[in-house]
């Protein structure tokens, strides 16, 4: 029974769960934005204190690895290679996109969402989204096995976009990157928008476990986050700067 410690801050989320054999033992999130420095480690420090767990108990630390906010990533996986490095635990590097399918999917289960589809026997997959900035989002689709179905993108919201799945699947979309993507695409009778959903650390449960009995761990040293597209610094704002 693996007792990790699951770090999630690729999104505009800072959130920290920590579980022992896929049981969920507590959760501490925020959706306050540029707040991860800040709140990071005072939620782990919550989270150990309030089960009376010692540190030196984790089996591993695992983190969301992107694509997402680059600050955020960068916060994240600093964070849990500064507790792997101390405590000398492993590190598990966990696809926040496929983290945040297997929580849409749990939530669409569990809504009773109600839709009539135009064909009763089409598929169900997954679109979890994260926004990254103008019309474009980081996505990826999934059947409900959490199987990928087409790789992680970058993707230029349209009114062509999904439609080689739409046409024959019912897609239900979810993160903050929908929102851009409803108004576009809402009126669709196969596509589903889980208003609300969120990337959080409990998703991560599953497959910090399932990577902690097969040892499959990330090297400490050279590890780096899937950024997925190159960080573009922001001009500088300070007067006779150019």
């Amino acid at each position: 029974m693996a007792l990790i410690l699951c770090i999630e801050t690729a999104t505009d989320v800072c959130s920290v769960a920590l579980a022992r054999d896929e049981k969920l033992l507590g959760l501490r999130e925020s959706s306050v934005r540029n707040s991860h420095s800040a709140l990071l480690t005072t939620f782990i420090d919550e989270l150990f204190q309030s089960r009376d767990i010692h540190f030196n108990e984790l089996d591993a630390v695992a983190v969301s690895m992107g694509p997402g906010s680059y600050t955020g990533l960068r916060i994240g996986v600093a964070t849990a290679k500064g507790f792997c490095f101390a405590l000398d635990k492993p590190l598990i590097a966990v696809p926040t996109l496929q983290a945040m399918a297997r929580g849409l999917n749990f939530k669409f289960q569990i809504s009773n969402f109600k839709f009539e589809r135009q064909n009763p026997t089409a598929e169900i997959l997954m679109c979890p989204m994260i926004d990254a900035r103008r019309m474009e989002v980081y996505c990826a689709i999934y059947n409900l096995n959490n199987k990928e179905l087409r790789d992680v993108r970058a993707d230029i919201i349209d009114e062509f976009s999904f439609q080689e799945f739409l046409a024959e699947a019912v897609v239900v979309f979810g993160g903050e990157g929908s929102d851009k993507c409803k108004p576009i695409l809402g009126n669709h009778p196969n596509a589903i928008f889980m208003d609300g959903f969120q990337a959080s650390a409990q998703y991560m449960t599953g497959f910090a476990e399932e990577k902690f009995r097969q040892q499959q761990f990330e090297d400490l040293a050279y590890f780096e986050p899937f950024y997925l597209k190159d960080f573009v610094a922001g001009k500088p704002r300070v007067k006779g700067l150019h």
